[in-house]
This record gives structure tokens, sequence and C-alpha cells, in this order.
């Protein structure tokens, strides 16, 4: 047993580690007391952290707060972190200490550990770099937990969510002008209504995904202040002057994102309103997909006995009793994911309000629900573009079943006979199996010359909007 466990140390005394973990004593007491379920901090993260590890190192060096040496050691074993070459040593779950200490020591405690390695020193003997002392210089985890959160998500939405949302939008667009000159029936409570295109359909779809985007870019401007440098509670004990602006200019350079520094660090620091706005454009999203989503799934439906109008592609078999089964499995695995963002949301929002004072002590739990949401959303969105969307096509034939018989044509002859009378033709045509031309014809309320000039679905519709 021996060589598989070393004695580390902090302020509660000794403890065992495992003899090969770059992790060491505070990290080992986490594992200890905060075995609660299987969710893990997310990498994102952690590699977050280490990017803040890396820049505070590189701007204490410049303060002369911390030597040549130890720079370079601490820069180069976070670079590692943030680059996933030791995942592995990274084992705390999210629910641990409300403020994220431990996850924040455990990457000071593999960075110490790292460098002692490079330096030829053992595992956990903190030398040359002490966790604390140096790989935390001028930071705390009240301001580097919620940094990490706004890198982290900042970095998940430019590089993944926003580029697959300009990519779905852009599949939506195809298909409105694929679809430009079909004309269908609308549907408004479900019930028929009048025309539109096919491609006004797709439009909307095209639109509201935009939106959305726009909506979360615009919320990202609240994460791009960083509260670095407000230590503690944010009057900046222990970090030198400057060290907010310098730290935030650093990790612009890092990420390629314009991270500064808070002019208030306080508010940032006792509250996460920035994160849970963020948080709900992301919930708006997964509103504005799961609508999507469910018209597609209701226009699809058939194929023999449903809607029918638009036909999705065959990607799988969709029954294990029922042969020849296809059914919208795209839609159904984006409505679930809407579903699990919105509770994601409803948890952040309770988790935002519960600060106390100069601290929320919900900051693992806003951290993973938002880039949970995220990633689950990118990977939806880009799912169902290559599965479903691409590969989408028009049902004419059953389109322009559902035109030729719809009642609701009627209403292009209102401005000529009124409403009563219209009304009257549509009621009878229905009762009596008829369409609604010989149904006009046959009450004498037009003739079927002006029925045909009149009730023409191609002039029902503005192409203009």
């Amino acid at each position: 047993m021996a060589n598989l466990i070393r004695i580390e140390s902090d302020s509660l005394g000794n403890i065992e580690v495992p003899s090969t973990a770059l992790w060491g004593a505070q990290t080992q007491r986490s594992i200890e007391n905060f075995s609660i379920g299987t969710d893990k901090m997310p990498r994102k993260l952690i590699y977050a952290l280490a990017e803040i590890k890396q820049a505070a190192a590189t701007v204490n060096n410049h303060l002369g707060m911390l030597d040549n040496k130890k720079c370079e050691l601490i820069v180069k074993a976070a670079s590692e972190i943030a680059a996933g070459q030791h995942d592995s040593h990274f084992p705390l779950k999210v629910w641990q200490t409300g403020s994220g200490t431990q996850t924040n020591m455990n990457v000071n405690e593999v960075i110490s550990n790292l460098a002692a390695l490079a330096s030829g020193e053992p595992l956990g003997s903190k030398s040359p770099v002490h966790p604390n002392d140096h790989a935390n210089m001028s930071q705390s985890t009240n301001d580097t937990f919620p940094a990490a959160i706004h890198i982290a998500a900042g970095k998940e939405l430019t590089q993944r969510l926003l580029p697959e949302l300009e990519l779905l939008a852009t599949a939506f667009e195809q298909k409105s002008f694929e679809w430009r000159e079909i004309v269908k029936i609308g549907r408004t409570h479900l019930q028929d209504a009048v025309p539109l295109t096919l491609g006004q359909e797709a439009s909307a779809w095209q639109i509201q995904v935009s939106t959305a985007k726009t909506r979360i870019e615009a919320a990202m401007k609240e994460i791009f202040p960083l509260p670095l440098g407000g230590t503690a509670i944010g009057t900046g004990l222990n970090a030198p002057k400057n060290f907010g602006d310098e730290i935030a200019k650093e990790l612009a350079i890092l990420t390629l994102l314009p991270f500064t520094s808070a002019a208030n660090k306080f508010s940032i620091m006792a509250s996460h309103d920035g994160l849970v706005n963020l948080m709900t454009q992301i919930k708006m999203l997964a509103v504005t997909l799961y609508k999507i989503f469910n018209d597609l799934r209701l226009l699809s439906c058939g194929p023999r006995a449903g809607i029918s109008e638009i036909e999705l592609p065959e990607n799988e078999p969709g029954s294990s009793i029922m042969p020849g089964k296809i059914n919208p499995t795209q839609c159904e695995a984006m409505t679930m994911v809407c579903t699990q963002v919105i509770g994601l949301d409803t948890a952040m929002a309770m988790a935002g309000s519960g600060g106390h004072l100069q601290m929320n002590v919900y900051k693992p739990l806003i951290g993973f629900n938002l880039l949970h949401s995220i990633d689950l959303l990118s990977d939806a969105c880009c799912s169902s573009r290559k599965n479903m969307i691409e590969g989408l096509k028009a049902n004419h034939s059953k389109i322009k079943k559902d035109l030729d018989q719809s009642l609701m044509l009627i209403t292009a002859l209102t401005p000529k006979i009124g409403y009563e009378k219209a009304s009257e033709i549509a009621q009878y045509a229905h009762k009596n199996m008829l369409n609604l031309r010989e149904a006009a014809i046959q009450l004498g309320y037009v003739t079927a010359d002006d029925f045909d000039i009149i009730v023409d679905p191609a002039t029902m519709i503005n192409l203009d909007l």
C-alpha cells in the first residue's frame, strides 16, 4: 500500500493521496467529502481556470511579483491543462462547495505538481511552485471561478453554438428559397386558414433562429467584463495595482475575445446576473427551437393519415413492431434537449437569486447548467441540420390536395359578397361535401367566372413578405 499512496498535508493536517495523482490534499478531501452524483466539473471550465492561471502568472511576473522560473513553470503547466493533456487529474464533482474553491485548488495543485515534476522534485513537495502562494497569486476563488465561467461560456458560444445557429438559419433560408413558389394552406388554431407559400413558412423559422442568435450575442456583452483583481470580495486585497486590467488584456489575447476588467467588481462577485441573463437568452433559443421542431413534426406527420406536407429523411427504422415505420426522431431529440434546457434555466434563475451579501454560493451549478445547455444545443442544432433540415422535401401532391379542398379560400370572396354570405358558402360546402366553387354557384352568390378570378390562391399571397 505504501507504494500506492503518498501523504499530503494542508491546513487541516495530513491526508492520503494516490501516489501518481497530480492533485493534492484539498482535492482529495473534496473527493472523500462530496461523493454526490456523477456530474463532474465541466472540462471547459477547468481549461478556462487554467488560462486564468497562465495569464495571472504572466501578469504577476510583469508586475515583479513572481520570478521568471516560477512564471515559466506555471505557464507551461497551465497551458498543458488548457490543452486537455491532464484531464484525468480533475475528478471533482459539480456538487461541492458553492464557491468552487475545491476545483480552483484542484487546478492549483495540479499546476504545483506538474512544476515539481518538471523540476525534479517529488509530487506533493509544493516546490518550486506552491499551489496557494504562486499558482493562486493575486487571486481568490471568488474572482477566478466566476471569471472562468465567463471565459468558458464566451468561448463555447463563439466557437460552437453561434456558428451552429448561423448554419441552421442558412439551412432554413435555403429551404425558404427552394420552396418559394409552393402555395399551401396555412393553419391557425391547428385549423385551416388562408394560404401562404411553404417558403414563407420556412422563412419564419429562419428569422426565429437568427433573432435568437442576436439575443444571445447581445447578452454576451455582460460576460466580457471580468471580476479578476477583486480577490475575496471585490476590494482587491492582496492583488497588485492594475492586476485586473492587465490580466483582462492577457486573457483577451489568449482567448481572442474582448474581455475587460469590470469597473465594479463587487456586483459581478456578489451576483451573477449577467450569466443568468445569458442563460435566459439560451432558454429563449430553446423555446424558439421547440416551436420550430414541433411545426416540422406536425407538417411531416403521416405519411398516409396525417398532414404530410413535408417529407423527412428516412434515417433509421422507427418501430420495433411496426415494419416500415419512420419517426421524426431528430425533432424528438431536439425537443427533449429544449425541455432539458428550459429546466436548467429555472434552476439557474434560482441559483442566481441565491447570493448573500458579497457572495453567491451556487457557482458550480451556474457554470455547469450554462455550459451543459450550450453543449446540448450546439450538438442538437448540428445533428438536426445534417440529419434532417438539409434533407427536407416538400410533398407537392399532398400540398395541392389540401389547398384545393380548403374552405378558408372563401376569405378572398368576403370583400365582394360580405362575411355572412361567404360564411354560408363555406358551411354549405362542408355540410354537402362540395368544393367552394360548386357551393358558391349553387347558392347564387357569385358567378363561375367571378369565382375563378377572385378565389385564386396564387393571388392571395404577398410574395414581398
